[in-house]
């Protein structure tokens, strides 16, 4: 394995992170509960919930900030090595995942382990071990 030391943004990668660390921070001060991504979808997606506008806002935000950042800095391409039926294939299990796990990374990965939840710590184990599984297997056993 090499590392891409021209890519490598170790100041860059903490203010995102300490942004991220402020919006969820500041999501649940505001509305009472945690921003997890796939229960502000559903929310979204009902349109029956008290905060609906600040919960499409929040989303919208996640769209529009990296397009923001684009108009501003380089960023760099997207290379997806995989084709379509690989990707949806993996976004069906993604979601499968999520609702067998009540939630997403973003809901058990960031603010559930920041609050030191049980629940969120398992989860965050089982879907990281998961993932380093699979990936181990289909780059190294299958030599994909």
């Amino acid at each position: 394995m090499s590392i891409d030391w021209n890519s490598f943004t170790p100041w860059a990668s903490l203010g995102g992170g300490a942004m991220i660390g402020l919006a969820i921070s500041v999501f649940i001060v505001v509305n009472g509960r945690i921003a997890g991504i796939s229960g502000l979808l559903a929310a979204a997606a009902q349109r029956s919930s008290d905060a609906w506008g600040e919960t499409v806002l929040f989303l919208l935000g996640l769209l529009l900030a990296p397009l923001l950042w684009g108009a501003f800095a380089i960023v760099p391409a997207i290379e997806i090595d995989s084709g379509w039926p690989a990707l949806l294939l993996a976004g069906l299990l993604v979601g499968v995942g999520v609702r067998y796990g009540s939630g997403c990374t973003s809901g058990h990965g960031v603010c559930g382990i920041s609050r030191l939840a049980p629940r969120s710590l398992v989860a965050t184990a089982s879907f990281m071990g998961t993932g380093f599984a699979t990936v181990y297997l289909i780059r190294h056993v299958l030599g994909a």
